[in-house]
């Protein structure tokens, strides 16, 4: 029994010289994930840079639209936390859950 276990880590240690060189730590590439949702009225244009001479403030009409846009980020946002909240609480009900069981188990 000592000798095979002694056998099997003996292979197991020639083997991993050859494994280890195929094996990548790291992806080559990065690894792009785009945003899980996008806010209704959101564009990715860039705004026009401001003329030289003219006034260096963005306008009011941008402004405003920035600010709706913020808002609607904003508001996104907040629904994603509720969810996340009641998602913890539901996994906080089931570990709670699992460790009733747990000792209901051991006492039977």
């Amino acid at each position: 029994m000592k000798s095979r276990s002694l056998f099997l880590i003996l292979i197991a240690m020639c083997a991993l010289p050859a494994i280890l060189p195929t094996v990548k730590s790291q992806s080559p590439q990065p690894i792009v994930v785009q945003a899980a949702t996008n806010a209704p009225g959101t564009s990715t244009a860039v705004a026009p840079a401001a003329e030289p001479g003219g006034p260096s403030s963005p306008s009011p009409e941008a402004f405003i639209v920035a600010m709706r846009t913020l808002e609607q980020i904003k508001t996104a946002n907040e629904e994603v936390l509720k969810r996340q909240q009641a998602t913890l609480q539901q996994l906080d009900e089931l570990q709670q859950a699992a460790e009733e069981l747990k000792v209901f188990s051991k006492r039977g």
